[in-house]
């Protein structure tokens, strides 16, 4: 009597891939939103995002024009929206890295399918960020002076400031994650260049994809590469929003002179990436199709992270306040209590409150966490909370300094505004770009979740035919 082959499955693992597909419907199923007929949706939003990228390069061009006092920075706030913004944008791309990198070295599998756009969303909000601090310095042509570069008069920058961390820091952890998301797009690519039909889309994937052929050797020396990868970029996760916050850590400021900044900033950084991947995450499973890929589950457990960070960010809001009291000085309680909590900028600390602390706080509940239309929203609600720590931060500290005769407030100009929305067009039209020239999940990790994958040898993915 014959008996039934069983094959183990992983805890979870039919809750993580739904569906019943063979290695080859996986890889038309992701492939073919590339190599398609371009919808008209598609067409409609990058039309859309490329015309408010207009107004961000009519921004730039007359600030470039005009000088920085287009903007609404002045004495005493030197730092505006520009800061604000450039924080909030490196805020946003740390899940991406946090996912593919640290969650692929603890084997966690619910990475796979969120991963792809997760780096992507971290290229692209770093190229968001690094904008500001480029326009912020007046005359960006000279932007090689924050290098070390060989200087004949040997000018070096000034290494003791926090704002040359932030040069060498996101610089790192642009390159570092631009290759972790090229390499783990070699194998697709190469999938992609024997599936397409014109002559000129096979010879750019061709190239792009460095004469992959899937052999053996091909997939030890891609395994260890995109390992080494992971572990470069997991440190990056830590360092790049500690070395950001420590633009205000270091001064010596009341308020901003505090040790709890470097891991505040980092989980809210993680806070506001996850929320920023579910709020992408949850139209393009819909639009694409991609239910059986990107599931409930994948949802569920993003949810959980951002409700464990967001009680780091809530904990973080509460040792402000303690130590605001429990310092005994003056000038931090007349801060926290005349400046932030109930000064002219404390409708938005009691917002950030509301959106950061309070909402998010419905995660706890399965009820909210798996319906989706209510996860949408509370992402929403905390990206807009995220955006309202950074302004409280920075608004609240620098209109009061020392002297009382330069006392002031901030009020963003219209190139303000315009730039930030801007910046939106920027990373919407990268991102449609992306979702239309490469697999937006990647397929071979995909059929790593199949029943079948566990009866052959890892790597080999026998019965993929491209």
């Amino acid at each position: 009597m014959a008996t039934k082959e069983v094959v183990k499955k992983e805890p979870d693992e039919e809750s993580l891939f739904t569906g019943t597909y063979s290695f080859t419907t996986v890889t038309s199923k992701i492939n073919d939103i590339v190599l398609g007929p371009t919808s008209k949706g598609w067409v409609f939003g990058f039309l859309a995002s490329f015309m408010v990228l207009q107004a961000l390069l009519m921004a730039l061009t007359w600030l470039l024009y005009e000088g920085i006092g287009t903007w609404g920075v002045n004495v005493p706030v030197g730092w505006g929206f520009d800061i604000i913004n450039f924080v909030w944008w490196i805020g946003i791309g740390h899940a991406g890295t946090l996912i593919s990198a640290i969650l692929l070295l603890f084997h966690q599998k619910w990475r796979t399918s969120i991963n792809r756009f997760a780096e992507a969303m971290t290229l692209f909000a770093v190229a968001c960020a690094g904008i500001y601090p480029l326009a912020h310095m007046g005359r960006p042509w000279f932007f090689y002076w924050l290098l070390p570069y060989p200087s004949t008069m040997q000018l070096w920058p000034q290494f003791r400031s926090p704002l040359i961390w932030d040069v060498f820091a996101v610089s790192t952890y642009l390159t570092v994650s631009l290759l972790f998301w090229y390499t783990g797009l070699i194998p697709d690519l190469s999938s992609m260049r024997d599936r397409a039909k014109n002559r000129w889309v096979r010879m750019i994937y061709g190239v792009l994809s460095l004469g992959w052929r899937g052999a053996a050797t091909h997939w030890h020396r891609y395994e260890t590469i995109y390992l080494l990868l992971a572990g470069l970029s997991t440190p990056l996760v830590l360092s790049v929003h500690t070395i950001v916050s420590f633009d205000f850590a270091v001064g010596n400021v009341p308020g901003w002179h505090a040790t709890i900044f470097p891991p505040y900033f980092v989980a809210g950084a993680v806070f506001s990436g996850f929320a920023m991947v579910v709020t992408l995450a949850v139209p393009v499973r819909v639009i694409y199709g991609l239910k059986d890929f990107i599931t409930d589950k994948h949802l569920d457990n993003m949810a959980r992270v951002m409700l464990a960070t967001g009680l780091m960010v809530f904990y973080g809001y509460g040792v402000e306040a303690f130590m605001a009291y429990y310092s005994g000085s003056p000038d931090e309680q007349g801060l926290f209590l005349k400046n932030r909590a109930f000064g002219p900028y404390g409708v938005f600390y009691w917002l950030l409150i509301l959106c950061n602390g309070i909402i998010p706080q419905l995660l706890w509940f399965k009820f909210f966490r798996t319906n989706i239309p209510s996860l949408f929203a509370i992402s929403i609600v905390i990206n807009i909370g995220m955006w309202l720590e950074r302004f409280v931060i920075l608004m609240s500290l620098q209109r009061i300094p020392w002297q009382s005769s330069t006392w002031g407030q901030y009020s963003p100009t219209i190139w303000d505004i315009t730039t930030y929305v801007g910046t939106f067009g920027l990373f919407f039209t990268l991102l449609f770009l992306f979702m239309r020239l490469v697999p937006m999940i990647s397929a071979f990790e995909m059929k790593h979740m199949m029943p079948e994958s566990h009866t052959h040898a890892p790597g080999t993915h026998a019965g993929d035919k491209h």
